[in-house]
């Protein structure tokens, strides 16, 4: 009975989502990342950067050379997943530290909870075992976490490695096998390996269909000014663009600066701007203000924020690496910020289907229904609680591969939140799939967050307050918000 009432108010894949309340009549200035913000790519992408990288490893790293048998798995990671270091196991962390059950492999295969919580003395990981700010395994964090997008074939070629390891009996330090995978990942950006693929053959790579342009053209009309930073070299950035938005693409924004280096660009004061050439020679000059139509190369945002005046809330903006490209800004800067995940989109579709509303509904009714009858001690309630507690873990399980068979949906465990999602709240004041969502909203338009009820709040006037249509944006809503 309930399933066709929630059928009737899916949620909009296009919409965008608010963590925290923000005006677009605010907003002078819109900033860019460029991998994954203005230019997508395509699923051949990550099956170029794996096998390169794969390739690196056997001829500079010298490994075995039957690992090309490996070949990249789409399917296989998800963002966000923690990586322990020592101990070369992939892994899913919820918002309060816990590894969720289930999602821990050895290689691409699952490791039995029985022997997760031995190694983990539970599933908790202290705080002092986690990344650092950037995510990174440094000093004495032995966790890893992976927030890139470009970082979904390095986590599948590690687990390939790993694998070919343990099937084949062969000892290995895991600290070392992380070490080659990550440099065999960087040595792909860094000696052009990906840059020169995709610049020779544009079409195959790059998808054209995120309306990059009217999103542009549109800030343009209503007098936005705009910028660009990205870590991508300029000669790539600028043939991206001109299959993207056109030749005329550098008259749209007011700054355009690459090789940035972020998160450094966003913390180093030390590191001057320098202007590139038509032929993409760094010139001398020192910079004196950063001109419309120029390229600059490397920088820090204390000079840019002293040669162009741009700051605080009026400034937004868009990236998809939560640490990398949003959380300076956020947390030192001011700046509101948006995120890319395009992986909303598709997570959003598969919430809309009437299965997985049916399995979440009757998800929460035995949760509910375990909570309220637990109470009763006597052996045949007891019986039939444990049925239900064997369902509800049948019922998860079917849940977790509506997204993905290894790891679920990159938002949720099986009760919290996941890690990924925490800094996603943290970092970012809004978000959404692409850029192109923001083509669904005037100018003007208002991000409110929703109010969702805390634990120890009443549910009835908190689910009557977030259940209407100007609360959540359902796919209704579409035109009503145009």
């Amino acid at each position: 009975e309930l399933v066709p009432s929630i059928m009737s108010n899916m949620l909009n894949p296009d919409a965008i989502f608010s963590n925290n309340e923000m005006s677009l009549s605010d907003i002078e200035i819109y900033g860019f990342d460029y991998d994954y913000t203005l230019v997508f790519y395509s699923k051949h992408l990550h099956t170029l950067i794996f096998n390169a990288a794969r390739d690196l490893l056997i001829n500079e790293h010298r490994y075995p050379a039957e690992i090309r048998k490996y070949d990249y798995d789409p399917n296989f990671a998800i963002r966000g997943l923690h990586y322990d270091v020592h101990r070369a196991l992939l892994m899913k962390i919820d918002a309060f530290h816990y590894i969720q059950l289930g999602t821990v492999y050895r290689g691409l295969s699952v490791v039995p909870d029985e022997e997760v919580i031995a190694m983990y003395d539970g599933s908790h990981v202290p705080l002092e075992q986690m990344s650092d700010f950037y995510g990174k395994s440094s000093q004495g964090n032995t966790m890893k976490q992976f927030m890139d997008i470009f970082s979904l074939p390095e986590m599948t070629l590690l687990s390939c490695v790993n694998e070919y390891f343990l099937k084949n009996n062969i000892d290995y330090e895991p600290v070392h096998l992380y070490k080659d995978v990550k440099d065999s990942i960087r040595d792909v950006h860094i000696k052009g390996i990906m840059y020169r693929a995709i610049e020779a053959d544009i079409e195959k790579y790059i998808c054209y269909a995120e309306q990059t342009r009217a999103v542009l053209a549109k800030l343009a009309d209503h007098g936005k000014k705009m910028f660009l930073i990205t870590n991508s070299p300029s000669s790539f950035v600028d043939k991206g663009m001109n299959f993207i938005v056109g030749k005329d693409w550098r008259d749209l924004f007011d700054v355009v600066i690459v090789q940035a280096d972020k998160p450094n660009f966003f913390n180093d004061k030390r590191r001057p701007f320098r202007k590139v050439n038509e032929r993409g020679v760094l010139l001398w000059d020192k910079i004196h203000k950063l001109q419309k139509g120029q390229i600059y190369k490397q920088g820090n945002l204390y000079e840019f924020l002293k040669l162009t005046g741009w700051r605080g809330s009026k400034v937004l903006y868009f990236g998809d690496h939560i640490y990398s490209d949003l959380a300076d800004l956020t947390l030192k800067h001011g700046w509101r910020t948006g995120a890319i995940i395009p992986e909303l989109r598709s997570e959003i579709k598969i919430m809309n289907t009437e299965k997985y509303i049916q399995t979440m509904t009757w998800l929460q009714t035995l949760t509910g229904l375990l909570e309220h009858m637990q109470i009763h001690r006597d052996p045949d309630s007891q019986m039939i609680l444990e049925e239900w507690k064997k369902e509800r873990k049948k019922m998860r399980e079917m849940n977790r591969n509506f997204f993905n068979a290894q790891f679920g949906s990159i938002f949720r465990t099986d009760e919290n939140p996941t890690y990924f999602l925490r800094r996603l709240s943290r970092f970012a004041d809004i978000y959404m799939a692409s850029l192109s969502c923001l083509l669904n909203y005037e100018p003007d338009y208002t991000f409110y967050p929703r109010r969702t009820p805390l634990q120890h709040e009443l549910p009835g006037w908190s689910d009557q307050l977030c259940t209407g249509t100007f609360r959540i944006p359902f796919l209704q809503e579409t035109v009503q918000i145009k």
